[in-house]
């Protein structure tokens, strides 16, 4: 009787143990499962990490222009995957190395052993502001042996509402212009202009812009810079995106082709508007006697636009001592031009603006104050003007601050009126 209870005790533990046996490997083959489904997981989320670096270096490594991420900026291997793009493709990155200078031997246009003086393909480029600005500087003058263009180089915010304006004024003219278009809005991103329009592209590396600060003389000297790469452009002109043309294309660019002077605006102004934003600390390199006012908006020749471009004198000084209240847009290049160019300075401006009411900003036309009799009164001033020499009844090329909501009727007078 014991002894069979003994051996039901001992059957006992042994089923026990198999049991705890048969649990032991169950455990141990799901931890192994484990193992190897946390290995795969590690290495997809390493694979991840590593993709996303490889894409970001290769996007940084395009361009440093900081537009929203589009497939069509991948590599080849990985954009064929997909059957059509998604986005139209990005602006051609243009290296240092394409653009060359000519150098001082010989005269022939094509430069030495077939190399050419090129400007850019496309304006969206990766050179830094010092490669930029060494560059446009070394463009020789005596290698302009091409048609005469003229560079119309708008400062905006971002999209140009009057582009429709602008579009129809530049058509059947290709050739005898160059566009460039610096957005303060560095994110702005102008993939909704069509191929078909000469905006198409013309978006220069841009940065952010301040109303009033010295980084809105900055925009002026990049964009005079971009344009200089060009070696065709002979005439410069800044606009805003407000502004308007008050004469078809052939009348403006025969006043500017074939004038003999710049167009800056600059006067001595007394008074805390003019005189009293001088900082003596701009002495001895600007003198209170050579301090300067004048509206914004120039048309310059390509020699000033170099000595823009090239200036480490005057600049350095106004950024560093005309900061708040200062407004160095309005006194930058007025001062310059009365120091280096006071012989060939016309001393004043292209373009018409109306600061008939006080405050810091001029008026702005809507559209119910457009019509034909006032485009065509503010294309000359009361006391007339002097072109080449002689009295011109042309005085104003272009008109601002228009805004967006008089563009179907500026575009009804475009024809009837300013001729395009």
């Amino acid at each position: 009787m014991k002894k069979s209870q003994e051996t039901q005790e001992d059957s006992l533990q042994q089923e026990s143990r198999y049991q705890l046996h048969q649990i032991f490997i169950s455990k141990i083959f799901k931890s192994h499962r484990f193992f190897q489904a946390l290995v795969l997981y590690t290495l997809l989320i390493g694979f991840g990490f590593g993709l996303g670096f490889i894409l970001n270096v290769h996007i940084r490594n395009v361009s440093f222009n900081p537009q929203i991420f589009r497939l069509s900026t991948l590599s080849p291997s990985l954009s064929s995957s997909f059957s059509t793009p998604l986005q139209p493709q990005p602006e051609k990155v243009v290296s240092l190395k394409d653009t060359v200078v000519a150098t001082d031997d010989g005269d022939d246009d094509e430069g030495q052993k077939g190399h050419s003086l090129v400007k850019p393909e496309n304006v969206m480029h990766n050179m830094t502001e010092e490669e930029l600005f060494l560059r446009a500087s070394k463009i020789q003058e005596k290698t302009l042996k091409k048609t005469k263009k003229v560079a119309f180089m708008f400062l905006t915010r971002g999209k140009l509402p009057l582009a429709k304006l602008w579009e129809r004024f530049f058509k059947g003219h290709e050739g005898l212009f160059s566009i460039y278009i610096h957005t303060s809005d560095p994110f702005y991103v102008d993939d909704d202009i069509p191929e078909t329009s000469p905006l198409y592209r013309r978006r220069i590396p841009s940065k952010e812009v301040g109303w009033g600060m010295v980084s809105m003389v900055e925009a002026e000297r990049r964009l005079l810079a971009n344009a200089l790469l060009d070696a065709g452009n002979h005439r410069f002109v800044l606009l805003s995106e407000s502004d308007i043309p008050l004469f078809n294309f052939s009348t403006i660019y025969s006043y500017l082709t074939n004038s003999q002077h710049s167009y800056v605006d600059v006067y001595d102004l007394p008074g805390p508007a003019g005189r009293g934003r001088y900082n003596r600390r701009m002495s001895p390199v600007i003198s209170r006697r050579n301090w300067r006012k004048g509206s914004q908006w120039f048309e310059i020749d390509r020699e000033v636009a170099l000595a823009v471009v090239s200036d480490k004198t005057y600049f350095p000084v106004f950024k560093k001592h005309c900061l708040s209240n200062c407004y160095s847009d309005e006194h930058y290049l007025a001062t310059l031009v009365h120091v280096m160019f006071p012989g060939k300075n016309a001393n004043r401006s292209l373009t018409w603006t109306d600061w008939s009411r006080r405050g810091p900003h001029p008026r702005t036309y809507t559209r119910g104050s457009v019509t034909g009799e006032f485009l065509g009164r503010v294309r000359n001033r009361e006391q007339g003007c002097v072109y080449n020499g002689k009295k011109s009844d042309k005085c104003y090329l272009f008109a601002r601050k228009f805004d967006s909501g008089s563009l179907d009727k500026l575009l009804y007078f475009a024809h009837r009126v300013m001729g395009f």
